[in-house]
Parts: structure tokens; C-alpha cells; sequence
């Protein structure tokens, strides 16, 4: 049996609360650990420490890491690895309004 279109819109509605819940608690985790490492303190604008996130994100996905050889991390670490970069990016405009 087909579900009512308005069932669907519900359920659409409830992963989207769920995926804003994930994301604010993604987000803040990455803030808290911003924070720990001393970014709330260095004047930079939000572009470039976007940029230096993606660039970490890309370091932990298994892209190419700065002398060290760069091995690919496994298939676990890029699913993880993406939710990351998205709190990153939420955090560093959340950084700068702070």
C-alpha cells in the first residue's frame, strides 16, 4: 500500500528536525574542539578558516597530506569525515559571530 502524500511530508519534516539536531550537535563539538585548540582567539575571516576546514577535512578523507606520504584512510573514516566538514563549515560561521 502507498502512503498519503501528507504522511510522507510528515516523516520529511521529522528527519529534517533530526537532521538539524545532528548537525547543531556536530557543529558545537567541532566549536568546543576549535575552541580548546585556540581558533576563537586568531583574527581570520570566515572564507579563509573555511578553507583551512575543507583543507583538514580533506587530510582526514585520504587526500594528499603534506610530506608525510599520505596513505588513504579506509571507507570508515570518509563517512565520518563528511559529517565533520559539514559541522566545520557550521561552526566557522557560528566562530564568526561569536
Amino acid at each position: 500500500m502507498k502512503k498519503p502524500s501528507s504522511k510522507i511530508r510528515d516523516e520529511i519534516a521529522k528527519l529534517q528536525e533530526q537532521l538539524k539536531a545532528a548537525e547543531t550537535r556536530e557543529a558545537e563539538r567541532i566549536g568546543r574542539i576549535a575552541l580548546k585548540a585556540g581558533l576563537g582567539e586568531i583574527e581570520v575571516d570566515e572564507t579563509t578558516l573555511q578553507a583551512a576546514f575543507e583543507d583538514l577535512a580533506k587530510r582526514f578523507r585520504g587526500g594528499k597530506v603534506a610530506a608525510t606520504g599520505g596513505k588513504k584512510v579506509g571507507s570508515a573514516g570518509e563517512s565520518s569525515a563528511s559529517s565533520t566538514q559539514d559541522a566545520a563549515g557550521a561552526t566557522a560561521g557560528g566562530t564568526a559571530e561569536a
